[in-house]
């Protein structure tokens, strides 16, 4: 087959880094798979896994009509058979580029908590957690189907080296280091991120522990006064930003423990370090045998009631802290569950699997995205109504309705 991917952009980023590494894995397994996108952070790893890449102009406003084109004359021209659009922009376009096709057929791919409800009803949609694929089978009639966001366990593995990377940050003393790899941005994980600094600062100044943070973003300048004040409160530099890492590789391996969300989480297991997830609204929760299936069903996620955050992040981590015999021995059980259940081997596997349903059920149709088109201009609508009143939120569609539901199991 030839496959055109198409993440929603080339910034570090969960969603997008397995775009990547799973179209490597499956140009591996024979197939032509060229990746697409706005040249970015994320183009290197593209060259490094000897992918073809072909760059966009840069189209601010998404979906958009000449996006739309250029996509279906690469279509028409190289003879693709998917192309496979990575969250709701790259798939809306990739949806309108081939509907017409007789011979191409586009998938989507949602690695957040948030499916739009406008995508094409009958477009084979793929989802990252089995709460998420049963709510969304519930409402809609094409196929959804459960890709858990998979991991490199070859590349992303214990032994890597960190020597220079503690060199260059000065990651010196008998510490036990808590890292944590994540976008420096208001949404979603700025509020984990700030809390676990400040139970840094707290623990700091009476144990030998120590936070790093690896990442960037508009949210800088508010964690690092936020550092400040851990390392002030502790006496010492507790805290540690490193900015962005374009390999973020070395912050997992020179961790004891890690926090983490998503597809973050999934590659703290395969370096075989203990885990806390982290979600949001004070959720906190230790990855063990007891509380696996959870992770398993909702994600690598969840929503706390808003109160306690601090309190469930500290007793985690003092539970860790207190016992290396513990930490060594989730890190293994991470390991093997990475191993056995988020490869990207086993995931390829099922992609192609999804690939070859889609090429033979193929259903497209004016109405299909006719129903799309109306769905988008009432949420672009609500969209600019949010923002002349100041309430505009990040798109999270379904995602707390699922977090919610959560909390009652």
């Amino acid at each position: 087959m030839r496959i055109l991917v198409f993440p929603h952009s080339l910034e570090i980023g969960g969603s997008q880094i397995n775009a990547i590494e799973l179209g490597a894995t499956i140009r591996d397994l024979g197939h032509e798979v060229t990746v697409m996108g706005d040249p970015g952070p994320l183009t290197g790893l593209i060259d490094s896994l000897g992918l073809e890449f072909v760059p966009l102009d840069g189209y601010h406003r998404r979906p958009a009509p000449a996006l739309v084109r250029q996509i279906r004359e690469l279509v028409r021209t190289r003879s693709f058979d998917i192309v496979h659009g990575y969250e709701w922009p790259p798939a809306l376009e990739a949806a309108a580029a081939t509907f017409r096709d007789p011979h191409a057929a586009a998938v989507c791919t949602i690695m957040s908590m948030a499916v739009a409800p406008f995508l094409p009803a009958r477009m084979p949609l793929v989802v990252g957690t089995e709460a998420l694929r049963e709510h969304t089978a519930a409402r809609r009639p094409g196929p959804v189907y459960l890709i858990e966001p998979p991991v490199d366990v070859r590349t992303n593995a214990p032994g890597f080296p960190v020597e220079d990377f503690r060199r260059t940050y000065g990651l010196d003393g008998d510490f036990v280091d808590i890292a944590v790899v994540s976008r420096l941005v208001p949404e979603l994980k700025l509020e984990g991120v700030l809390t676990a600094i400040d139970v840094i600062g707290e623990l700091g100044a009476t144990r030998p522990v120590r936070l790093i943070v690896a990442g960037d973003g508009t949210a800088r300048a508010e964690v690092q006064s936020r550092a400040d004040a851990a390392n002030a409160r502790a006496g010492r530099r507790a805290v540690v930003l490193t900015g962005e890492l374009r390999d973020p590789r070395p912050a997992y391996a020179a961790a004891d423990v890690m926090l983490g969300m998503g597809s973050s989480a999934l590659r703290a297991l395969s370096f075989g370090r203990p885990l806390v997830v982290q979600g949001e609204r004070g959720f906190w929760e230790l990855l063990t045998p007891d509380t696996v299936d959870l992770f398993l069903h909702q994600g690598w996620y969840g929503l706390g009631d808003g109160t306690g955050g601090a309190e469930r992040l500290r007793a985690a981590l003092l539970r860790l802290l207190d016992d290396p015999i513990l930490r060594a021995k989730l890190g293994q059980y991470g390991r093997d569950l990475a191993v056995e259940r988020f490869s990207l081997q086993h995931a390829a596997d099922v992609q192609l699997d999804i690939y070859r349903a889609a090429l033979t059920g193929r259903r497209s149709g004016l109405s299909t995205m006719a129903g799309s088109a109306a769905g988008l201009l009432a949420y672009k609508i609500n969209r600019k109504y949010e923002a002349l009143r100041g309430t505009q939120r990040r798109d999270d569609f379904n995602a707390a309705t699922l977090a919610q539901s959560a909390l009652k199991r």
